[in-house]
């Protein structure tokens, strides 16, 4: 859903092939092996729920920061995250700045 020009509300399905999930969790498996800290092992309870059948599923997501970006008619989401996820990049290219940067910099 759109308000504005600005995305609010996006809907998903979910994967309900049990091949097809089993192959994902099998590479994520790999990648974990690998060092990947934030991939996970194979479900294998999931997996087995999903040769036995689940309907076809979806959902939505309500993004409460760009709500919030509407009601305060912000631009920049960054404006209005109470926990920005990134760090700002040491020695960062000019070039690359958005405007968030860019404020922040001359606010010094």
């Amino acid at each position: 859903m759109f308000i504005m020009r600005t995305e609010v509300v996006n809907a998903y399905t979910e994967l309900n092939d049990p091949i097809v999930q089993r192959s994902r969790f099998e590479v994520q498996a790999q990648d974990k092996a690998a060092g990947d800290d934030e991939a996970q092992v194979v479900d294998e309870n999931f997996c087995t729920a999903l040769e036995y059948g689940l309907p076809p599923t979806g959902g939505w997501g309500m993004g409460i920061d760009r709500f919030t970006m509407i009601l305060t008619d912000t631009n920049n989401i960054k404006e209005v995250l109470a926990f920005p996820a990134m760090k700002p990049e040491i020695n960062k290219p000019k070039e690359q700045e958005g405007e968030f940067e860019k404020n922040v910099e001359n606010k010094k």
